[in-house]
């Protein structure tokens, strides 16, 4: 299979990842807490944990394999949609603990896939592909998430996420990713994150391009879990939050666009530009208290300031990362 039919396999495996985890409403979250601060609280203790599950994926790589690890990870995330379901306290800690491992797991080996198959050259036009196809999963997911749970049943949205990583899985286990060639990112030697610490620091390039793409991550975060929670305590009903969500998403659409600026100008001040005006939109937020409205259509602006950065995507990542360290 040439390297574009993989491309375009992988854009889907990707959209798909993208839509599981958008039909779940964060805003069931908020209701089962009743607090924006407890939301805050444990969405702090879950990343840890998260984030503690994720530097074991190289290991996870090493032992048992790039495929049965992606497998691990898509049967985690359909876990974590059954546990959500359940619309309990008790439930929610370890249903959110498996959304974020699995999904980070899944990510990490569709960017090892992508890392091996596509060349280098070719990121700049695949980046922004696949980041536009994931964003009309952004698109769809939230508005449909509300509307199955207020229209359908209020479960329904968890049963979409696991059927969607259940078709992810079959999708990806039927076209034999990961099987068919060795994967230059594993070492011989068993992996250990914390080796790379020191020469990670002492590369520039590299601490640069994973701050740009932790900034960005960190917004989406902010807009999707937080967003629609501000904007219902401030009195939007939750189907018009879906709606903003999914209005705010709709500028990763015009991701190609922007990565065709970007290849014609300096794409540093095209991300300057993108990060000072998100980062002030972000703030005239905070001075809309008691206006929702002003503040969603504040939100939906920042939200395509934030996508002229996704026309780059993780590129400037892939691009300074050693094969060896990739994992």
């Amino acid at each position: 299979m040439s390297p574009r039919s993989y491309g375009a396999l992988f854009i889907v495996l990707f959209a798909l990842d993208s839509l599981a985890r958008t039909t779940i409403v964060p805003l069931q979250d908020y209701s089962i807490l009743g607090d924006a601060q407890t939301v805050s609280a444990l969405y702090f203790a879950v990343s840890v944990m998260g984030l503690t599950g994720n530097m074991t994926v190289p290991s996870l790589i090493h032992r048992i394999s790039h495929h049965r690890t992606m497998i691990l990870g898509s049967c985690c995330m359909m876990l974590s949609a059954v546990r959500l379901s359940q619309l309990k306290l008790i439930f929610l800690v370890p249903g959110l603990a498996l959304q974020m491992f699995g999904g980070a797991t899944i990510i990490i080996c569709l960017n090892l896939c992508v890392l091996r198959t596509i060349s280098r050259q070719d990121f700049t036009r695949f980046e922004p592909v696949r980041i536009m196809f994931a964003g009309g999963a952004w698109v769809i997911g939230p508005a449909l998430g509300v509307f199955l749970e207020n229209h359908v049943a209020i479960w329904v949205p968890y049963v979409a996420a696991a059927a969607i990583s259940l078709l992810q899985l079959g999708f990806f286990v039927s076209m034999q990713m990961g099987q068919q060639q060795s994967d230059p990112s594993v070492e011989t030697r068993r992996p250990n994150p914390f080796r790379f610490i020191r020469r990670f620091v002492r590369q520039p390039r590299l601490v640069l391009a994973w701050i740009l793409s932790v900034a960005r991550t960190g917004w989406w975060g902010l807009f999707y879990i937080f967003g629609p929670i501000y904007l219902v305590s401030s009195g939007l009903s939750a189907e018009t939050c879906g709606i903003i969500s999914s209005l705010g998403a709709a500028g990763m659409l015009t991701v190609i666009f922007w990565g065709w600026i970007g290849r014609r100008i300096c794409l540093r001040k095209l991300l300057m530009l993108a990060y000072g005006l998100a980062g002030a939109l972000t703030l005239l937020v905070s001075a809309t208290a008691g206006f929702p409205w002003v503040a969603a259509a504040l939100l939906i602006a920042a939200a395509a300031c934030t996508s002229i950065i996704d026309s780059c995507g993780n590129v400037p990542f892939l691009r300074s990362v050693r094969p060896r360290e990739r994992s």
